[in-house]
């Protein structure tokens, strides 16, 4: 049973989609985060939208009874040019709701800006510079990085939902910020203001740092 007084949280992240979910468990005890698990959920090649969502539900459950989540993080708000696209991405989050709700498990629901801007502080950073930032201050080695997206989307959703408890970057005064955030995890110097400098220069897209 997870000891609320210690602050401990277990954490299943969702990025909703209807043909590859990605998902994501941490396990946060104070200022310590822990990588249970993440990845994506492949159901494309099922040729019915119906049978897709089933397995998608199903699996969320899996994830559930497996880890017993505190709260379920997913991103919703999703925006497309595409109104079919919008319409069965709002099924996949009302899948893995569901399934949630199935399992008395609280839900918080994260816009995509919020999510880039608490892990990269700039709201409309990329996928890939999301992922480079998750890598770096959780130190995931490179070979164990997924291929897919959604798996690091779905691990920054649950990761942006650790930082929004305040624990991380709560200072003595009690100020929160991501350049606090930041500076305590070496991405910026304790003269920098602003992230956005460094930040170019450690997630230029599709650059890696050798």
């Amino acid at each position: 049973m997870i000891d609320k007084l210690v602050n401990e949280h277990i954490i299943l992240g969702i990025d909703p989609g209807t043909l590859y979910m990605g998902y994501s468990i941490i396990h946060t005890i104070g200022k310590e985060v822990k990588i249970k698990d993440f990845g994506v959920f492949d159901v494309h090649k099922l040729e019915d939208q119906y049978e897709r969502l089933q397995k998608e539900f199903f699996f969320v459950e899996k994830l559930i009874d497996t880890y017993h989540p505190t709260v379920l993080a997913i991103e919703t708000q999703y925006v497309d040019k595409n109104p079919q696209t919008m319409i069965k991405i709002v099924h996949a989050q009302g899948i893995a709701i569901a399934a949630a709700l199935s399992r008395d498990v609280p839900i918080c629901e994260y816009s995509p800006m919020k999510i880039k801007m608490a892990i990269t502080g700039n709201g409309h950073a990329s996928k890939e510079q999301v992922a480079d930032m998750l890598q770096r201050f959780m130190h995931i080695p490179h070979e164990q990085m997924p291929k897919r997206l959604d798996a690091t989307d779905a691990l920054a959703i649950a990761y942006c939902h650790y930082l929004q408890l305040g624990l991380p970057i709560n200072s003595a005064k009690g100020t929160k910020s991501w350049t606090t955030f930041a500076k305590q995890k070496g991405l910026l110097d304790e003269t920098t203001t602003s992230p956005n400098a460094k930040l170019v220069k450690l997630m230029a897209c599709g650059k890696k740092t050798k």
